[in-house]
């Protein structure tokens, strides 16, 4: 594959990253290609796995992990992500409009849109964000341990759009491109 950080075979790779493998493979059925660039490093792809099972075992569903997954995705602009979890997202339950809105920060319900739309201003703005808008997400419902799940997950998201943005991964989910929706609002 044509990418600008190698995505690793394996069937040859050894060592650690091929310990990484065996695991995803298992648990998934198959090895993503994000799953065979991060094995360049076994420590990078261990401390994803890794930051994926502490993100999951936090306060927040799969359904609403995936929702944030997708906000943050869109406001880095992630083609591999949005395809990533538009796919996740449907097996954990998202419809096609529930995908749509969350990659624009919109939720069927107040307390989802908030959290959705604090991801994507953290994300934005670097975690640079108002006392004001703090307080909209507790004044949503979400408690400061909340708050910082939301953190959580937007950095386990940034590092996976930040890794495909500079290898150039090739998605090997059905397409979804940044920027395009078949559902608005």
């Amino acid at each position: 594959m044509s990418t600008r950080i190698e995505t690793l075979n394996p069937a040859t790779t050894t060592g650690k990253s091929k310990e990484l493998f065996d695991a995803v493979q298992s648990k998934l059925g198959f090895i993503p290609n994000l799953i065979k660039v991060f094995g360049n490093s076994p420590a990078t792809l261990q401390g994803y796995l890794s930051l994926g099972e502490i993100t999951s075992s936090g306060n927040f569903s799969n359904k609403f992990r995936e929702q944030l997954a997708l906000a943050i995705a869109e406001e880095n602009s992630c083609n591999y992500c949005l395809s990533a979890h538009t796919a996740i997202g449907k097996l954990n339950g998202l419809s096609e409009e529930q995908t749509e809105q969350s990659r624009q920060g919109l939720a069927t319900n107040e307390k989802e849109q908030t959290a959705l739309q604090f991801a994507q201003a953290v994300t934005r703005n670097r975690g640079q964000v108002s006392s004001e808008l703090i307080q909209a997400v507790k004044n949503a419902g979400y408690t400061d341990g909340d708050i910082l799940e939301i953190v959580l997950n937007v950095v386990s998201n940034t590092l996976t759009n930040y890794v495909n943005h500079i290898a150039e991964t090739e998605v090997d989910f059905p397409s979804v491109e940044a920027g395009k929706f078949a559902v608005t609002q």
